[in-house]
């Protein structure tokens, strides 16, 4: 397999993956080859065979988070790695079955010299391998079909419960979704399959976690979500044929503030929007997602957005990263970037390099701000 077969999101997993391996490569641990990177970038499937599948085994549980983080576009997650995912699981003792290929022991992978490419030690075990006596005939199948059978998650056993539950709502649901939109179903109707969706999909229990018709200062929120008996979350429904705007969000956000939540959520059962609430003077609103359950994107896509939302997620603040992350690339923040000082500087270096014409900061800041960026944006940022 080469880098052109892989898609634009196949190689950002490619780029994830290579950075990972060289940062814990010179941290002096063994690391699966580029190749069986590669597969597991193209696949998304940590698989058990050769050498280098072998350490990749070991290393699941790291390659897993690290493709979730590349799947939400976190740049250098690597950087960001939990400390229990610093080091590759220990290998299987010699005898017992296992779901790899038999890898190095733990001490001679330490013996490597930081020197050493980190492939280093794929590649003898691999001579090795070849030079061991051959088989009898019949016993290299069955060894293979018992040594590598299909990998098991590495996942929390709670997370693969929580994104099947959420998989399989969506699947169930998408027909009254688009029954209730052909209809054109008041809001009362929509509300039923957005509560339906809560407990169902997100297991909310609807008398413990849900509080219907909220009251916040003489007005009414359409739910209130709990988790552990604290107040996480409003949500606002409209009906199905609303497009969700600003004045939606200004509406929830009223709610939000005056009970200090920090998570908002629109929906007309179809498209769901998610804000995080920064308190302040002014609060700072983000978005951390948007997903239509009946648009275009892939169940996959769906199912990653929604697990978000899931209570068990929610309680473990998983969104928490997305939201970061997005509101520190949203066009805002970035043109906020772009027109600092520092920024200017080293582009008006940059223009003087390639076209030895010497400009100012404030000029270029002057074509950015008028010619260059959406003027609705900069009215945005720069609002008094």
């Amino acid at each position: 397999m080469t880098a052109e077969v892989l898609d634009a999101k196949g190689q950002k997993r490619f780029q994830v993956l290579l950075e990972w391996s060289r940062h814990a490569a010179a941290a002096g641990h063994a690391v699966p080859d580029d190749a069986t990177l590669e597969a597991i970038a193209h696949t998304r499937v940590v698989v058990a065979e050769g050498s280098g599948g072998a350490l990749a085994a070991r290393w699941e549980e790291t390659i897993v988070w690290l493709l979730k983080q590349a799947a939400f576009g976190v740049n250098a997650p690597h950087l960001q790695l939990p400390d229990e995912l610093g080091a590759p699981a220990a290998a299987e003792p010699a005898g017992i079955s296992a779901g790899v290929v038999q890898a190095e022991e733990p001490e001679a992978a330490a013996e490597v010299p930081a020197e050493v490419p980190a492939a280093a030690p794929v590649k003898e075990a691999a001579s090795e391998a070849a030079a061991a006596p051959a088989p009898a005939p019949g016993a290299a199948a069955a060894s293979k079909a018992k040594a590598n059978p299909p990998p098991a998650s590495r996942l929390p056993k709670w997370e693969l419960a929580a994104i099947e539950q959420v998989r399989e709502a969506i699947q169930r649901y998408v027909k009254p979704l688009e029954a209730l939109r052909a209809r054109d179903a008041n809001e009362g109707d929509t509300r039923m399959v957005v509560t339906d969706m809560l407990c169902e999909g997100l297991d909310f229990d609807k008398f413990k976690d849900l509080t219907t018709e909220y009251m916040v200062k003489q007005d009414f929120a359409d739910y209130g979500v709990r988790i552990d008996k604290q107040m996480v979350a409003f949500i606002e429904v409209k009906r199905i044929s609303q497009k969700l705007n600003e004045r939606h969000l200004r509406q929830v956000l009223m709610y939000a503030v005056n009970e200090g939540v920090e998570w908002m959520v629109l929906t007309n059962g179809a498209v769901w929007q998610a804000y995080h609430l920064t308190g302040g003077l002014p609060v700072v609103v983000d978005m951390a997602f948007e997903i239509d359950l009946l648009g275009p994107a892939t169940l996959a896509e769906k199912t990653d957005s929604m697990f978000l939302l899931h209570k068990e997620a929610l309680k473990r603040r998983r969104i928490d990263e997305v939201w970061r992350h997005r509101a520190a690339t949203e066009p805002g923040a970035l043109l906020d970037v772009m027109l600092s000082e520092p920024m200017l500087d080293e582009l008006r270096k940059e223009v003087r390099r390639r076209t030895g014409i010497a400009t100012t900061a404030q000029a270029l800041s002057e074509v950015i701000r008028t010619e260059i960026v959406d003027p609705k944006l900069i009215a945005k940022l720069f609002k008094a």
